[in-house]
């Protein structure tokens, strides 16, 4: 009698590897953030392989391939009979971009922004095609957050930075928000807790505009459009670049006066 064999498709098995290794990389990214904002300390337990499964809706199988990889790059650790644990943080950018004491100055915050340009530019044209549901909600929230908080006459620092954050996550690669983080409270100028917070940098209008341009990137993300969500945040971007010049001109021709006086 002859054994009867399944036979596999080569193609279908390499868009199931494909896909489980997407969803690994998301697990991935989810838990060095988690470790990074210290949700997850040093030395605490992870949930088991089963609960970890459940909260973010996968096989058990792509919860062991995100915690080797894990492991790998010396964040966890099996112990047997105990779990794995967590045993260090993510290393999160060089000591250079870490430094407090960068000048709290106009010029420096265009620094930062060329900076932003670099990684965002790219970090939105990835968002567009590599994102999943639960990473377009992020966005969409951080959005709504920033616009609530901007009529109720809010700060909207933290909003703002969660939206370029939220985009950064859905690239899942954990670099882009690993820089995002690395440079803190500068990547958001609009932000009250900034050096380089001004009464014209934290009105509704400039904040409104800005809400505006986030709407652009945000549709283009969305709606998969690499090229556009890549092309929307470089208009973010050079807008902001230019609304510090133009900060910058003022002063000078504010100086210029005076001295004519």
């Amino acid at each position: 009698m002859k054994t009867l064999v399944a036979s596999v498709n080569p193609a279908v098995s390499e868009l199931k590897t494909a896909h489980r290794q997407k969803l690994s990389e998301r697990i991935i990214v989810s838990l060095r953030q988690q470790f990074l904002s210290g949700q997850v300390a040093v030395g605490q337990r992870l949930p088991t392989e089963s609960q970890l499964a459940e909260t973010f809706g996968v096989s058990r199988t792509v919860i062991r391939e995100a915690i080797a990889a894990l492991a790998a790059d010396g964040l966890v650790e099996s112990r047997q009979g105990a779990g794995i644990f967590v045993t260090e943080s993510p290393v999160i950018a060089p000591q250079s971009m870490l430094r407090s004491d960068i000048p709290n100055n106009l010029s420096s915050a265009l620094n930062v922004l060329e900076v932003r340009m670099a990684i965002e530019m790219e970090s939105a044209a990835l968002a567009a095609v590599r994102k999943n549901s639960s990473q377009e909600a992020e966005i969409q929230e951080a959005f709504f957050e920033f616009d609530r908080l901007l009529n109720l006459g809010e700060p909207t620092g933290k909003a703002d930075f969660a939206f370029h954050r939220s985009i950064a996550g859905a690239t899942n690669n954990p670099v882009y928000v690993e820089l995002l983080d690395a440079l803190g409270a500068r990547t958001i100028p609009c932000d009250v807790t900034s050096p380089w917070a001004t009464e014209d940098v934290l009105s509704y209008n400039y904040q409104a505009g800005l809400q505006k341009e986030h709407l652009a990137i945000m549709n283009a993300i969305l709606s998969g459009d690499a090229d556009l969500a890549r092309s929307a945040m470089r208009e973010h971007l050079s807008a902001s670049q230019e609304r510090y010049r133009a900060r910058l001109r003022e002063r000078r021709a504010l100086y210029e006066q005076r001295g004519a006086s």
